[in-house]
């Protein structure tokens, strides 16, 4: 790949083959109502509404097989909570103006998988069960779902494969277990030794690998291929993934309205969400573009070491992009992120949706999980701190004011706005590793 010629066309790139911490601001970004009518042949609204509706009747089976989840009636769902505190310590530790109000989107404690992988992931162990269910006359739309708890004899002759740095292999892991296929969850080098450990626990057979991520999914893959009982959660390409990922806006929209939040040009909704392959904050952020269109503005966040969802939208080779290429490391303690090339399905999709990407340094992953603990109580993993650094960065990064002012961000509606970080894993993480998480300075 010819790097210069990319950083030649967009400047924003030198900082980013620098490894240096910055924003690089998406110029294919687009007024909703232009994309609309394009991006539902993709993925349509109906489409969204019909996962949610599965999501529905697969709670009585959720309540049933995990009973932490009666308080939400079998919904996999996280708070939505105000940090004033971290607000005001990013504000004096780092000299970061954040107008308006700072919220947690606390996805860091969802039910089951303690990860935002909660969302797709179960979702598409779900929707397969229900199809291979019915296919076998062992269900029906009108059924309760509970009754799939009893179906373990007939789940147990197939296979549920997956590729992951740890969060999608715990969710699909321990979702597919629950229900009684076998799982395989093909490892990269990057994940957690914490992580294996849970989901060998659980019945799952780990198979690691000395290489990246992507070369866990390519053997995860070419695994599931040769296997006519095995199906493959890939999260470079899922639709399905995808699609559990985006009832999360409905949710949220609900959260935001139940807590008095308005959202319209005069109340700016403003989303930074970490990103690995992409799949995640792709399938979120698609959700609140559909909902609240050009008054909300998404940005990803990923390692300074490994954006590959950045090159992949910059450059428009997609897939094909690898941060290897542009001589940056893809080393991270960002587990959750460690994706040297992103998913082919999201940069395609989010290439005229999302604002832009900020990258994160390794040392303020910790830093930020230091200050979160101290001002709010509040422990999630470094992957998940990456989201602090959008906040930080939106007026203090001379491109993302630019940003504000080309989208009418004036300082009044600023003022109004309201900033969510995503959290997106956590909850279950050993008390030893937060302990070693805490000591950590990079």
């Amino acid at each position: 790949m010819n790097t210069d010629a990319f950083i030649a066309g967009d400047h924003g790139l030198a900082a980013v083959r620098s490894a240096e911490e910055t924003v690089w601001i998406n110029p294919r970004l687009l007024p909703f109502d232009v994309v609309d009518g394009l991006s539902q042949l993709v993925v349509s609204d109906d489409d969204i509404a019909d996962a949610a509706a599965r999501l529905r009747r697969f709670a009585p089976l959720v309540r049933r097989a995990f009973p932490e989840t009666e308080e939400t009636d079998g919904l996999i769902e996280s708070p939505l909570r105000a940090v004033p505190a971290m607000q005001a310590r990013l504000s004096d530790g780092y000299g970061a103006q954040i107008p308006g109000r700072l919220l947690l989107k606390m996805d860091s404690h969802l039910a089951i998988a303690g990860s935002v992988k909660a969302r797709g992931g179960i979702y598409e162990v779900l929707k397969h069960a229900e199809r291979l269910a019915m296919d076998a006359g062992l269900l029906a739309y009108d059924d309760d779902y509970a009754k799939i708890a009893d179906l373990r004899d007939f789940f147990a002759r197939y296979t549920m494969q997956v590729g992951s740095t740890g969060n999608l292999g715990m969710s699909i892991g321990i979702m597919s277990a629950a229900i009684g296929f076998h799982v395989r969850v093909h490892m990269s080098a990057d994940a957690k030794q914490w992580k294996k450990d849970l989901l060998r626990a659980h019945g799952a057979e780990v198979i690691e690998y000395a290489d990246d991520y992507s070369r866990a999914v390519a053997e995860g893959r070419r695994a599931s291929d040769a296997d006519p009982m095995s199906h493959f959660v890939d999260d470079e390409k899922s639709v399905d993934l995808f699609l559990g990922y985006a009832v999360a806006a409905e949710r949220l929209a609900a959260q935001l309205t139940a807590q008095e939040i308005t959202v319209d040009r005069e109340h700016p909704l403003i989303v930074y969400i970490p990103a690995g392959v992409g799949g995640a904050p792709g399938g979120v952020s698609y959700g609140l573009r559909r909902l609240y269109h050009d008054d909300v503005h998404c940005f990803f966040v990923e390692p300074a070491q490994c954006p590959s969802v950045l090159l992949g939208v910059a450059t428009q080779r997609f897939e094909r992009a690898n941060v290897h290429d542009f001589g940056i490391t893809g080393k991270t303690d960002a587990d959750g992120l460690a994706c040297a090339s992103p998913s082919s399905l999201v940069t395609r999709i989010m290439t005229n949706h999302m604002a832009g990407v900020f990258t994160v340094s390794e040392a303020h992953l910790y830093d930020y999980l230091r200050a979160l603990d101290a001002s709010e109580g509040i422990r999630i993993e470094p992957s998940s701190c990456a989201a602090f650094a959008g906040p930080v960065g939106l007026l203090r990064c001379p491109a993302a004011r630019d940003y504000c002012a080309a989208h009418g961000l004036t300082e009044e509606r600023l003022h109004r706005a309201a900033h969510i970080a995503w959290a997106t894993g956590g909850r279950l993480v050993p008390a030893e590793v937060w302990e070693e998480y805490l000591r950590t300075y990079r």
